[in-house]
């Protein structure tokens, strides 16, 4: 599996776009997939936030993570996130999400990012746990219970 930048794969805007509003569109009803292809868009750098990563297998995108500013307006504090981990349904279990994590995280660490944080909907942490992020919150956002948490990078 190799990593690859957005910016290096602007034909997997339209994919990625599908992945989300499918995965988190039922929740979100301004979830479309022009409103996610135009903020996808904005995260086609290389050496800035925000950003996605790409994960390839055979020149076929097979799955994604962006580092994000302010992803959550009730933290306005909290600056640098991860989030938008999805790993092709046919592709789980492999290891290809723990990858995506720990490129990101990496890559934050050459940016100066200092502490990342993240939302998920395993109120257990799931893989992030495991990977040494800590809960900071659980909170509800837009009425989904999601746990918060940070890591140092």
């Amino acid at each position: 599996m190799e990593i690859e930048y957005l910016a290096d794969r602007p034909d997997a805007i339209d994919l990625v776009a599908r992945w989300y509003v499918e995965e988190w569109g039922g929740s979100n009803s301004r979830l479309t997939l022009e409103s996610v292809s135009r903020s996808l868009t904005s995260s086609m750098n290389r050496d800035s936030l925000p950003l996605m990563l790409l994960a390839v297998e055979q020149k076929r995108v097979v799955g994604a993570v962006e580092l994000k500013i302010r992803e959550m307006s009730i933290y306005p504090d909290k600056e640098h996130w991860l989030g938008g981990l999805y790993v092709d349904p046919a592709c789980r279990g492999s290891g290809i999400g723990r990858q995506l994590i720990k490129r990101a995280i990496a890559l934050a660490s050459t940016l100066g990012v200092s502490m990342l944080y993240l939302q998920t909907e395993r109120l257990d942490g799931g893989v992030y746990a495991s990977l040494g992020w800590k809960p900071y919150e659980q909170v509800s956002n837009k009425g989904i219970d999601v746990l918060i948490m940070e890591r140092d990078v």
